[in-house]
């Protein structure tokens, strides 16, 4: 029997823009044309590198089984049923909650429920998934030997969803080892093990769907797969045909609650650095750089006189942290971080959570067109977010004093201060009314919305504005860059001037 091949190398030809036909010609018709030979020289020579699947995934199940359990959680509650997490419609919790339905009894009892896991050490600890054990008093590990063991919670990370536990076992327990997920390609086997709709241990294959999937969070970055997982499965591990980790099952997409093929496993390179922490201090330790950012658009790019394809992270506000510490400045684009280019804002974030606490660390980036290299020490992200900020809260409808790009604006006054919550002393001007048909309010301004910055210069009159817009209109710019204020939150909007 001629070996399967790996999805991904089909996968590759097909995006190459080779079709699958061409592609097995060039493979088999060893003997040819000159120009076949060239061919075979260049594009296929990618088979010859492709990883076969077995034929049976009964010797990889039978390897990494002992490390995969079931987990069982109870919880006093105080009616009939809960709440499940809140996420985008379509996108189902794996969390499957064994309760009773409506008439069952009412007032405080016992609930239960069931999800998956990993033992990654053979001294007990075990990586599931937060919404697994949140909020309960009861967590038991059940083994493929059917052996159960108490566990006690080390510590949990609601933002990647990823917890920790542990047992106390008198003998070593069998293990798995986190792979590299970013060596994970689209197209590659890959299989999920775990406790689907509570009937045990179970084994699921299939491949790599899509990569890089980032669903709600700040730090998703999960790999996409059709391998079947249902209710039940979250915390369990998704493996590579290695028996490496390569993610942990976290959610579905489905209208019906059942596997459609569309399942998410968060990255084992995000999972294996948050267990660390948990495993070292009980908790995550996240570094934070203070600066609200947003992507760099293409008309925000042209709108900054940036070269085209500049890519980065635009800073559209630096409260008191690091950031200013630093040196950083509203407008600066953040284009490196400790020697790696910065892609977006996701990859900023990503990149500043990961990296030391404490320490400096170079930052680069384009100010006014010329390229600069600040040294920021990063404080930890946790801290921060603990402190409380005020947020303004937009006031009444004001009159219309003038019209341009699609707005009608005003200059703040005392009393529009007082009405938007805002310092006594504050500049701009407030947007009063949106055109509905204008590129303003395709882009999101709304009234109550405050201009502080045009053409990155301040903005305190109407005159100011027609002067930014003339200046821009002059230089040849087909759009001006506004700093926008709502509800005390900063953003660049790039407007054209045309």
């Amino acid at each position: 029997m001629r070996p399967k091949r790996s999805f991904a190398v089909l996968f590759h030809t097909i995006s190459s823009g080779i079709s699958p036909v061409t592609a097995r010609l060039r493979m088999t018709r060893l003997a040819g044309a000159l120009l076949l030979g060239a061919a075979l020289a260049t594009g296929p020579a990618h088979f010859a590198e492709a990883r076969g699947a077995p034929e049976s995934f009964a010797d990889l199940a039978e390897q990494i089984s002992p490390a995969v359990v079931n987990i069982t959680t109870s919880s006093v509650v105080e009616t009939a049923t809960t709440e499940a997490p809140e996420l985008p419609e379509g996108l189902q919790d794996f969390f499957d909650q064994f309760e009773n339905g409506p008439g069952g009894p009412s007032g405080p009892r016992r609930s239960e429920a069931l999800g998956s896991g990993f033992v990654i050490s053979e001294d007990g600890y075990i990586v599931t998934n937060n919404h697994v054990i949140e909020g309960t008093d009861e967590i038991e590990v059940e083994f493929f030997s059917h052996k159960r063991l108490p566990a006690k919670l080390v510590g949990r990370d609601p933002k990647t969803d990823i917890a920790l536990l542990k047992v106390e076992s008198e003998e070593p327990l069998s293990f798995v080892n986190f792979g590299n997920s970013d060596l994970t390609r689209v197209g590659d086997w890959v299989m999920a093990m775990g406790n689907p709709l509570g009937q045990g241990f179970s084994v699921s294959a299939g491949i790599v769907s899509a990569r890089g999937r980032e669903l709600q969070g700040t730090y998703d970055d999960f790999i996409q797969t059709d391998a079947a997982i249902n209710k039940g499965n979250s915390g369990g591990p998704l493996f590579n045909m290695d028996g490496q980790v390569i993610g942990v099952n976290t959610a579905i997409l489905s209208p019906t609650g059942g596997s459609i093929g569309i399942g998410f496993s968060m990255a084992s390179n995000v999972v294996s650095k948050v267990v660390d922490q948990l495993r070292e201090f009980g908790e995550t330790r996240r570094g934070w750089l203070g600066v609200r950012i947003q992507d760099v658009t293409p008309d925000v790019a042209e709108a900054m006189g940036l070269g085209e394809g500049t890519a980065g992270a635009l800073v559209t506000d630096v409260p008191d942290g690091p950031a200013k510490d630093a040196g950083l400045m509203a407008g600066d684009v953040i284009t490196g971080f400790n020697g790696q280019t910065i892609k977006d804002v996701h990859d900023l974030t990503r990149r500043v959570a990961d990296a030391p606490i404490g320490e400096e660390v170079p930052l680069e980036i384009v100010r006014e067109g010329k390229s600069e290299t600040l040294q920021v020490k990063l404080g930890r992200r946790e801290e921060a977010e603990a402190v409380e900020e005020a947020v303004a809260k937009p006031g009444a409808d004001m009159p219309a004093e003038v019209e341009l790009l699609g707005l009608t604006v005003q200059p703040i006054s005392p009393e529009i201060a007082q009405q938007l919550n805002l310092p006594e002393d504050a500049e701009g001007l407030v947007v009063t009314k949106v055109d509905a048909t204008s590129e303003a309010y395709t882009k999101g301004l709304r009234e109550g919305d405050v201009i502080t910055e045009a053409g990155q210069q301040k903005v305190a009159t109407l005159k100011d504005l027609r002067d930014r817009v003339s200046e821009a209109k002059d230089a040849g710019r087909k759009s001006i860059l506004l700093l926008i204020r709502r509800e005390g939150d900063p953003r660049f909007v790039a407007l054209s001037v045309e």
